[in-house]
């Protein structure tokens, strides 16, 4: 069973038909939409402000999600939350902090990304990228290394690519979730 952590008055709402890995640790102001999937090693520590994952959206094994406190400790408009869209990919170890990543983005493993910053619907972020704070990550744009620039534009295949990597892992959330995984 996930650890579900109550934080500062606020405690992790999950849908029912989400897949949340037993091992993964969900802390305060935390929502997880409708067949996400939450992977195994995965902390989301909603302590200070809102951590979103929307609907279909896969946060892929050992992936932190921090958010930038509110100083006044509400929602009011300080700090960043981390906002998840729906049909977003997350690859395995990621970091990411105070970001948003709109529906249909992409994250690639080990990637980092930092507080402020944007990615759009339809680009990428590459493997091992470091997106240093308050950058905005168009549609269509691939950004690389460290610090994480464009490189390029996205191919068609890698565009194509997007939405089979989402409905691959609601499928496998799925299974996970009858299996009792």
């Amino acid at each position: 069973m996930a650890e579900i952590v109550p934080a500062y008055g606020r405690r992790p709402r999950i849908a029912a038909d989400a897949f949340i890995a037993r091992n993964a640790v969900l802390i305060g102001d935390v929502e997880i939409g409708g067949q996400a999937g939450i992977w195994y090693g995965c902390v989301l520590r909603g302590d200070g402000n809102l951590i979103s994952i929307g609907a279909r959206s896969n946060i892929q094994d050992g992936t932190v999600i921090h958010c930038n406190e509110q100083p006044d400790g509400g929602r009011g408009g300080h700090g960043f939350a981390a906002l998840i869209g729906a049909d977003v990919t997350v690859g395995h170890m990621a970091l990411l902090h105070g970001c948003t990543l709109e529906d249909g983005s992409f994250v690639g493993m080990k990637a980092c990304v930092m507080d402020g910053v944007v990615v759009e619907t339809g680009a990428m972020v590459a493997a091992g990228a470091l997106v240093t704070p308050n950058k905005r990550v168009r549609k269509g744009e691939l950004w690389a290394g460290s610090p994480a620039k464009l490189m390029r534009m996205m191919t068609p295949a890698e565009i194509e690519m997007l939405p089979w990597t989402v409905e691959h892992y609601v499928k496998r959330g799925e299974a996970y979730r009858r299996e009792g995984g």
